[in-house]
């Protein structure tokens, strides 16, 4: 496991422990139309933590099992900044949390070499 795949593992390890921590983590999934919304954090039909939970820990632990390929960009800290301002929770750690995911997944990676 390289240091890349270990660093995210660790970091959505924490995320789902701060929504449950939070109280935020459901123990049911939405209906199955909701998750396929084509709108971006599928901000018409999940509340952020939901979406958090169901679409991206578990699309984001699939690809640290598969050990990548990662994607170049995340940009999730700005939506869970705009959530933050109107939940009724206290998330500053959930929201360092993902912005370390972002920073992560973001930072420049050495490219492979033949």
């Amino acid at each position: 496991m390289d240091r890349l795949t270990r660093q995210l593992s660790g970091l959505l390890a924490e995320i789902e422990a701060e929504l449950r921590r939070l109280e935020l983590w459901e123990g049911v999934s939405p209906a199955a139309q909701n998750l396929m919304s084509a709108q971006p954090f599928c901000y018409d039909t999940l509340e952020f933590p939901q979406w958090l939970q169901w679409l991206f820990l578990a699309r984001m632990k699939a690809l640290v099992d598969a050990g990548g390929p990662y994607p170049a960009r995340s940009g999730i800290h700005a939506y869970a900044e705009e959530w933050a301002a109107h939940a009724a929770v206290e998330s500053t750690h959930l929201l360092v949390l993902i912005k370390r995911v972002d920073a992560l997944i973001e930072a420049p990676r050495p490219s492979a070499q033949a």
